[in-house]
């Protein structure tokens, strides 16, 4: 992923069980403060088109299909390069535009590579997804069999049973194999939010992750009952704010999972916004997991174009 120069990478800091086991969320202020952003009323016009076009440039295009094929991932790819319309580019004043990345399974890696030839990172799910319940030997090799077939990313799935029982030791040395065994390849660590029942496993499992050198924290597989939310999302960034605070390490955030249309996304930027401030609304530190959300997205910015709505089949499918 594109970055700063003068970036510091996270690292694993060690385990503060401590610091962990105090965590405490308040459910009902979190609740208060996601009603508020979706009662807000949205930017308009130049401004949401702006902010459409950063959700695009932050955006992981995803297709994570048992019935995927290499003609659609290497589609994928093509949209990824060129997400929105040429005549729309030109209207907006844009010379290029990409999405962040592209998010495959492990045997769609190698059509990606051959369409995008370095021009974009490639993004693999691992370790047993979406459920993580395989040994960890056997992920540890996805991992690596994954960054050796030409994945710059690897969104990984923690084993929820480690934050269901509370043995923050073993999550943490888990999450510290796949850091390893990632090598230069980033990770994402994917905590399958709607699995873990309250807001305070979802601030101890983040965590414990970004001490044991995730790259990157994620909500949601996108194949459990519930994914991202606004409240879980609120927690996940203000355990960064305050990782980031105690460490110098800035890591990223991913919301996956059910964010399918421009109006949720920009509920998902602002949070980054208010909570993060503008240095995370970058690829290298936000990204948005999604696959029919750049569809409407587009159909946003035709409408700010051109003062009309097309219907959906008008814009490209990957």
């Amino acid at each position: 992923m594109t970055q700063p120069l003068d970036f510091k990478r996270n690292i694993a800091v060690g385990l503060d069980l401590g610091l962990v086991n105090g965590l405490k969320v308040n459910r009902n202020a979190a609740d208060r403060r996601a009603a508020s952003l979706a009662n807000r009323r949205t930017v308009k016009k130049e401004y949401q088109a702006a902010w459409l076009i950063r959700a695009i440039e932050c955006m992981d295009l995803t297709t994570l299909s048992g019935d995927d094929t290499p003609g659609r991932v290497e589609r994928l790819c093509m949209k990824a390069m060129r997400p929105i319309r040429t005549d729309l580019m030109q209207a907006l004043g844009l010379d290029t535009l990409s999405t962040g990345a592209v998010c495959v399974y492990h045997e769609m890696i190698q059509p990606a590579v051959k369409v995008l030839q370095g021009r974009l990172p490639i993004a693999a799910v691992s370790t047993a997804f979406p459920a993580g319940l395989s040994s960890l030997e056997t992920k540890i090799r996805e991992i690596e069999l994954s960054v050796a077939a030409g994945a710059t990313e690897i969104d990984i799935v923690i084993t929820r049973q480690h934050v269901l029982t509370g043995n923050w030791q073993a999550l943490y040395d888990e999450m510290l194999a796949y850091r390893q065994a990632c090598g230069e390849a980033h990770v994402k660590a994917i905590l399958a939010t709607g699995d873990l029942v309250t807001l305070e496993n979802v601030a101890k499992a983040s965590w414990v992750c970004m001490m044991a050198g995730a790259d990157f924290i994620k909500t949601s597989t996108g194949k459990e009952g519930v994914n991202a939310t606004i409240p879980v999302s609120l927690v996940m960034v203000r355990a960064i704010r305050d990782y980031y605070e105690q460490t110098g390490y800035m890591v990223g955030y991913k919301p996956a999972g059910g964010v399918s249309t421009a109006k949720t996304a920009l509920q998902y930027l602002t949070v980054m916004k208010e909570e993060l401030g503008n240095e995370w609304l970058q690829p290298h530190l936000f990204r948005i997991g999604a696959s029919s959300l750049l569809t409407d997205i587009e159909r946003q910015l035709e409408h700010y174009v051109t003062g009309n709505y097309s219907a959906a089949h008008r814009h490209a499918q990957p």
